[in-house]
């Protein structure tokens, strides 16, 4: 293992307090899976994340050749090679490892402390002096730093290192540590060294959106910097950079395009249902922030390079205006919310989760002659602890809140309706105590849906009567749903209402508007895994409703967990999460009437914040200026933190609805 400079270190130090192992090894032969990662007790979407990078490397591991040498750089205290060594998958391989000569010491010290360990090196082969800690037939432990090319060169070759054998690198997560003139030595003193090798590397990119600067922002407070990131911030720069300096070939794919391109479904369906997984956005947007990149040096290496997967491409039609965004001042944040607009200045929000954790959390946003302001509320039924959840005003008054959980094994099964206190106290409605909620439990007859989250609810109207739509979703069970359901809201009566025409492919996390007496459905993610872009109307028909899908052309940018609303007959979506990074959805207006669309992006200068726009709610204002209320989001990440956007939004929508 080759070590890298003190940044790198620190990092281990703390990730390794937090059971996470960063590694990066340099192989050479035919290479078990397993080699590339250590499994750690982080959450389930790390979890998967490992899993992931573990098997990128299974497909090139089968076109190396079955003799081989490795090379391992950044182990730390790691125990690959004995644990390796006890499964019998060594074989003819040599492990070196070159760590720092202090971490070197220190491994060596408690190699030879444990009978076990010791017991699985060669006793009889004669011990080396200097930087060579630990030698044996299979395994040998230098103490070198990297960046002294000649010693490290003289090094390995004393200690027996093969350079004309096959060899295959694997990086992960280690270069980009060290300082970027380092790294690019390293690269190339391998390409030079090594003429048959693979060079596999596993890194972040993208460091300029919402995603990358909280990304970046969490190695900095680990006092471990992402020094390639500037030089090399995107797939295209990686690829460029190991042609420059010495790779014959080289494919780099972010890990979106490879887990949904190149990891079989079979494969990707157990990975997933290893335990329960509701954390998409937050996969996803890691997974566009790091690559994998294979290099080749040798005719024989080339075979073994990752291929191209089908990849989505889409041109949408972007505005050269951009809607400016304004930061609202109050204080209110949360993921996983529901909201809705009870009356004209009066915003209900419930449910979520927020840095005091998941409650049976209830607001109200209100609009006064000063602005803006959060009032939290206390129903007096409890309406539980619930996200992913809807809350659908009703034409004759009063708010549906329907579905949700509480965690991916507990989904919320109640249903109630939220009215407004007739007992209030008359004032202003900006005025202290002015507003007050009644909220009951509703007991509904009929066949009633699946317990469900992430799905929609739409009001709509159908032979003179106000009725629910619940649409798609996921649950416990399935992870994707396609079932459309009708709640009389009159008689609270699950109804069978006939629906013609092909319907929509399952989905959660999409989003439903009334529109025309139907529903207009737009986006969310399929079972596998995908985000759609496809927008479908539910017609009222003389028999019931019937789907039909709208041609949008140019086809807007795949995505989900967006919010949506139609207004003077344009659907307006805003945010959402894309597979890519450089795709970042901002709004999407789609006529539907003439079935085109205009992608905007957001001026976001005057946020002081990274604005991540997934797990949030947004409402239309009835405001003279036409404009979005955005309310919540940010994410959860299994591996920089949370974040939370701290303050609602606003959005002028004016050059978008012009």
């Amino acid at each position: 293992m080759i070590e890298t400079p003190e940044g790198a270190g620190n990092q281990r130090q703390q990730c390794g307090e937090q059971g996470v192992c960063l590694s990066t090894w340099l192989l050479s032969g035919c290479l078990s899976p397993a080699l590339c990662v250590q499994s750690c007790p982080e959450s389930p979407a790390h979890q998967q994340g490992l899993l992931c990078t573990l098997e990128s490397c299974g497909p090139l591991c089968d076109e190396v050749s079955t003799h081989y040498w490795k090379l391992s750089q950044e182990t730390g205290f790691d125990s690959l090679y004995f644990r390796l060594h006890a499964d019998g998958a060594l074989d003819r391989a040599v492990v070196f490892e070159v760590e720092f000569p202090d971490v070197a010491r220190r491994k060596a010290a408690l190699i030879t402390s444990n009978m076990t360990l010791k017991g699985m090196l060669d006793s009889h082969l004669p011990s080396h002096a200097g930087p060579v800690h630990v030698y044996s037939s299979q395994y040998c432990l230098l103490g070198l730093d990297v960046r002294e090319e000649s010693q490290l060169e003289k090094t390995l070759g004393a200690a027996g290192l093969d350079w004309a054998a096959p060899t295959l690198v694997l990086s992960e997560v280690v270069l980009t540590y060290m300082e970027t003139q380092w790294s690019d030595a390293v690269i190339s003193w391998v390409a030079k060294l090594l003429p048959q090798s693979l060079f596999v590397m596993y890194e972040q990119i993208h460091p300029g959106d919402p995603f990358g600067r909280i990304m970046q922002d969490h190695f900095l407070k680990l006092n471990s910097t992402l020094h390639a990131l500037q030089q090399y911030p995107d797939t295209a720069a990686q690829r460029s950079r190991f042609l420059d300096k010495g790779w014959e070939q080289c494919v780099c794919l972010d890990m979106n395009d490879f887990y949904l391109g190149l990891v079989p479904e079979q494969e990707r369906c157990t990975v997933e249902s290893l335990e329960p997984f509701d954390e998409y956005e937050e996969w996803h947007q890691k997974c566009s922030h790091y690559f994998i990149l294979t290099a080749s040096r040798g005719s024989s290496m080339a075979q073994a390079l990752l291929t191209h997967p089908p990849v989505l491409s889409f041109s949408p039609s972007w505005s050269p205006v951009a809607l400016n965004v304004k930061t609202m001042p109050v204080c209110m944040e949360g993921l996983g919310m529901a909201s809705t607009l009870m009356s004209p200045g009066q915003v209900l929000l419930t449910g979520g989760s927020s840095r005091g954790g998941r409650g049976p959390v209830t607001r109200l946003l209100l609009r006064g002659q000063d602005g803006w302001r959060s009032v939290s509320m206390e129903p007096p039924v409890d309406l539980s602890v619930r996200l992913y959840h809807t809350a659908t005003s009703l034409p004759g008054g009063g708010v549906v809140v329907y579905g949700g959980r509480s965690s991916p094994l507990n989904s919320i099964k109640g249903l109630f309706k939220v009215t407004f206190d007739p007992s209030a106290p008359p004032g202003p409605l900006h005025s202290e105590g002015a507003v007050k909620l009644c909220a009951e439990q509703i007991v509904c007859t009929g066949a009633p849906p699946a317990p469900r989250w992430r799905h929609t609810a739409a009001a709509m109207r159908y032979q003179g009567k106000d009725f629910l739509f619940v649409f798609g979703g996921k649950n416990e069970s399935e992870a994707v749903l396609g079932d459309g359901h009708f709640l009389c809201v009159d008689h609270h009566h699950w109804t069978e209402i006939p629906v013609e025409g092909a319907a929509p492919e399952p989905r959660h996390s999409h989003s439903a508007c009334s529109y025309q007496g139907g529903a207009v459905v737009f986006g969310g993610l399929d079972r596998r895994g995908v985000p759609l872009g496809d927008t479908v109307v539910l017609r009222p028909t003389e028999r019931g409703f019937c789907w039909e899908r709208l041609e949008v052309q140019p086809p807007p940018v795949p995505r989900y967990s967006h919010s949506a609303h139609v207004t003077g007959g344009k659907l307006v979506v805003v945010g959402g999460v894309w597979l890519h990074s450089d795709g970042v959805p901002g709004v999407v207006v789609v006529s539907l009437t003439t079935c085109c669309s205009v992608e905007f992006s957001l001026d976001t200068t005057s946020v002081p914040w990274p604005l991540m726009l997934h797990s949030f709610c947004s409402e239309l204002t009835d405001s003279a200026e036409p404009e979005l209320l955005l309310m919540g989001g940010g994410g959860n990440c299994f591996s920089f933190g949370t974040h939370f956007n701290p303050r609602p939004l606003t959005v002028d929508l004016r050059p978008a609805l012009a």
